[in-house]
């Protein structure tokens, strides 16, 4: 279980994230009341959720050590926007 979602997360993190549901739906289930949460952390900040769902897997809740995680990974959902328009903007694609 574990080798597919690291593969699936190389390949990129909304796979990755589909990959998870597929193989844990109850944690997905767990963590999230509403149907329409997930489906726009997925979309527009997959890497928060990934950390997000890291956290939850540890234990249900969030405390101390995992707003950290889920920090780096609101770090690493902006750096890739930032990433992309900064591309974008040296191309002349604008």
């Amino acid at each position: 279980m574990c080798c597919a979602i690291v593969t699936a997360m190389f390949l990129g993190p909304r796979i990755g994230l589909l990959v998870w549901w597929i193989i844990d739906p109850a944690l997905f289930s767990s963590a999230f009341r509403l149907w329409i949460v997930p489906i726009l952390f997925a979309l527009f900040a997959p890497f928060t959720m990934i950390f997000y769902m890291i956290s939850w897997f540890r234990g249900p809740g969030i405390t101390g050590f995992e707003w950290v995680l889920i920090a780096i990974g609101i770090l690493l959902d902006l750096s890739s926007y930032g990433g992309g328009y900064s591309s974008r903007k040296r191309h002349g694609d604008l």
